[in-house]
């Protein structure tokens, strides 16, 4: 993911040049006890194990053997459980013109449903410890535990269970590719605007799996594994799809979690939701870590974002919500 600096000039220019946007549902949280809504039980064991099982390939970076078998690993897993997967190879040029090769993967349930939703989060791990306290480790690849592999995790839980209760809601999970290889801290680019973060939801949000394709509305998983979880209000999130954001803060509250689901409003950043909100024009809100005392979470772009971080409670908690998100729809 990439830093807060350069968006908050970015969102500025979207609010200046946006004159209209596309409208979000609104919120029935008046209507609806989400105490009541039944869910399947998510487990907590499994999405650990899938973390894990993403990290012990090692790390995903660009056309890198750990990338190949672990995407390999994904299109297997998620062909179990999904109606279609769809593999989308494309190319795309890092902050360095290095020419590198991607892929999303997209699983479909229930394609015949108009009524859809997207869940989203990005399976590559950073090719650089660039915030490593430890000079030596930031040219070292990083496991990306929490920064990509626990938002994957929670997803591929949802995956095994969401057909365990009758349903016919539209529902694609995307993993995206080349999320986090933006310019490390170390290095000069000409890059700018941050278009050098996020290269997989670019491609996607203008080349869908399937022509026309839309969703009612989208949520991005975004280091979700952490011990200390503390998500925030996120700005972009908040001007493209308020009412979706206030429907999952309000779920949460509903389950006694509003003191990790924070009701307060925080700064724009770069990620993966950008560019479908921008691009793809479908309403998706981002759910990520904030630590107020750092960037995002202790040991984010570290040799430390590793398996000893993650928290199989915090894996439930962000499954219960969206689970109880997508079932509110039926």
């Amino acid at each position: 993911m990439g830093n807060k600096l350069n968006i908050l000039i970015i969102f500025a220019l979207i609010l200046g040049f946006c004159s209209c946007k596309k409208s979000t549902p609104e919120t029935q949280s008046a209507i609806i006890d989400y105490t009541k809504i039944e869910i399947p039980a998510f487990n907590a064991d499994s999405a650990y194990a899938y973390v894990k099982a993403q990290c012990d390939f090692g790390p995903r970076t660009p056309m890198s053997k750990a990338s190949q078998l672990c995407g390999d690993y994904l299109i297997n897993f998620m062909s179990q459980f999904a109606d279609t997967v769809y593999v989308q190879n494309f190319s795309s040029s890092l902050w360095d013109k290095t020419n590198v090769e991607g892929r999303n993967i997209v699983a479909v349930f229930n394609p015949e449903a108009s009524d859809r939703i997207v869940l989203a989060a990005h399976w590559d791990s950073r090719s650089w410890a660039d915030e490593d306290e430890n000079e030596e480790n930031h040219k070292k690849a990083i496991d990306g535990a929490n920064d990509g592999a626990s938002g994957v995790g929670v997803l591929m839980e949802i995956a095994r269970v969401f057909r365990q209760k009758p349903n016919t809601q539209g529902l694609d999970i995307v993993f995206f590719d080349l999320e986090d290889q933006g310019t490390p801290s170390w290095a000069e680019s000409d890059v700018e605007d941050q278009t050098d973060w996020c290269l997989g939801s670019q491609h996607w949000s203008k080349n869908p799996h399937y022509p026309f394709y839309t969703a009612n509305y989208g949520i991005l998983l975004d280091m979700v594994g952490f011990k200390n979880l503390r998500f925030t209000m996120e700005g972009l999130s908040m001007h493209y799809a308020s009412s979706i954001m206030n429907k999952v803060w309000d779920i949460a509250a509903s389950k006694g979690y509003s003191n990790i689901f924070i009701n307060e409003r925080t700064y724009p950043i770069m990620d993966d939701h950008h560019w479908v909100n921008l691009n793809a024009r479908i309403p998706m809100i981002d759910i990520v870590q904030n630590d107020p005392t750092c960037s995002f979470f202790p040991f984010w772009h570290t040799m430390q974002d590793n398996m000893s971080n993650i928290s199989k409670e915090s894996l439930r908690i962000v499954g219960e919500v969206c689970l109880t998100t997508i079932f509110s729809n039926q």
